[in-house]
């Protein structure tokens, strides 16, 4: 399959491409592609080298598929150009999230949602994700009526000057700031700009998008996003209220058997998910979970993911996977 990667330099596209040779995705062909300063450099996978090339070469060339992460701006511009030449798109960024005629895809979720005719399908938020990987079983066994979520969210989710920022502070070391605040020694209760009512961007995705995925606007949303001094993973702390009652053991059993999700509740060991446990997994990790005893039917518990993996380069690995699996892509599918 003839792969593009828009973007591969970056700290998201090198993830794709380290996750395609990692899954073994069947890339007999590929197409790094980055900005035009970028254009003739070469990067590495599986152990050959590659030149990157220019959008307009890449289209050329008529890819199975291209993975995008490269930005709202430059995918809301490029990737209609890939899918006019009949190339299917999966991007990242949140340009595309919420079109009405888009699909908004997570594979443990609802990747049955899609058909040969989608061509550009978004890659949600990564704190959606790992979010939504996890509530997925629960809401079909128990229906969640409201989920409280607070994120503890890591730099490298903002990109490599964030972390960058974070090591220089730590050294002591003057350089570009990703973020108004130092962030070494700090938590910073903002992701994403301020809209009018008070939430954050990073907050309404989350809200906005757990019900496109999930398919039910019913389901209510609160959330507050916070920036962390930590790499590895982003970390999410849900109280989940459900129409019906649950069993912890049946809430752990159900999970466990979820796919994509590891349970790691055990207090007695103190076990329980940490962003350390989580970085280079493609996994969504739950534990610390718990009845609220404030309220009927409500749930407590932590998740944490690697939000460059899960949250990003693995998901849109997996759409990809999906859709070669069901022959969307590739070989019999015409544009």
């Amino acid at each position: 399959m003839k792969v593009a990667v828009v973007g591969a330099t970056g700290l998201v596209g090198t993830k794709m491409l380290q996750v395609l040779a990692e899954r073994n995705f069947p890339v007999t062909e590929l197409l790094p592609v980055a900005s035009a300063k970028s254009v003739g450099k070469e990067i590495t996978f599986k152990g050959k080298q590659y030149k990157v090339v220019s959008v307009e070469d890449a289209i050329k060339q008529k890819p199975d598929v291209a993975l995008f992460s490269a930005g709202g701006s430059t995918s809301l511009e490029q990737a209609p150009l890939f899918a006019e030449a009949g190339v299917t798109v999966i991007d990242n960024s949140s340009a595309w999230r919420m079109d009405p005629t888009k699909k908004l895809v997570v594979p443990e979720v609802n990747a049955d949602v899609l058909t040969p005719e989608d061509k550009i399908i978004a890659n949600p938020n990564c704190s959606t994700i790992q979010m939504v990987v996890a509530l997925k079983p629960l809401h079909d066994k128990y229906k969640i009526k409201r989920v409280v979520v607070s994120t503890y969210q890591s730099v490298t989710g903002t990109g490599v000057k964030a972390v960058d920022q974070l090591f220089n502070e730590r050294k002591g070391t003057e350089g570009p700031m990703a973020y108004p605040y130092t962030i070494d020694l700090n938590v910073i209760p903002q992701i994403d700009v301020f809209t009018e009512n008070g939430y954050t961007k990073e907050e309404m995705k989350m809200i906005k998008e757990t019900n496109k995925i999930m398919g039910d606007d019913s389901i209510k949303v609160t959330a507050t996003t916070v920036r962390i001094p930590v790499m590895g993973g982003h970390s999410e702390s849900l109280n989940i209220e459900f129409e019906n009652d649950f069993d912890l053991d049946e809430v752990r059993d159900l999970l466990s058997k979820a796919p994509g999700v590891i349970v790691t509740d055990d207090v007695a060991n103190l076990k329980y998910p940490m962003p350390l446990d989580a970085h280079d997994k493609d996994d969504v990790f739950v534990g610390r979970i718990r009845r609220d005893e404030t309220q009927d039917n409500t749930l407590n518990c932590w998740i944490v993911a690697d939000n460059l993996r899960k949250g990003a380069a693995t998901n849109a690995v997996q759409i990809a996977e999906y859709l070669a699996a069901k022959n969307l892509i590739g070989q019999g599918v015409e544009a």
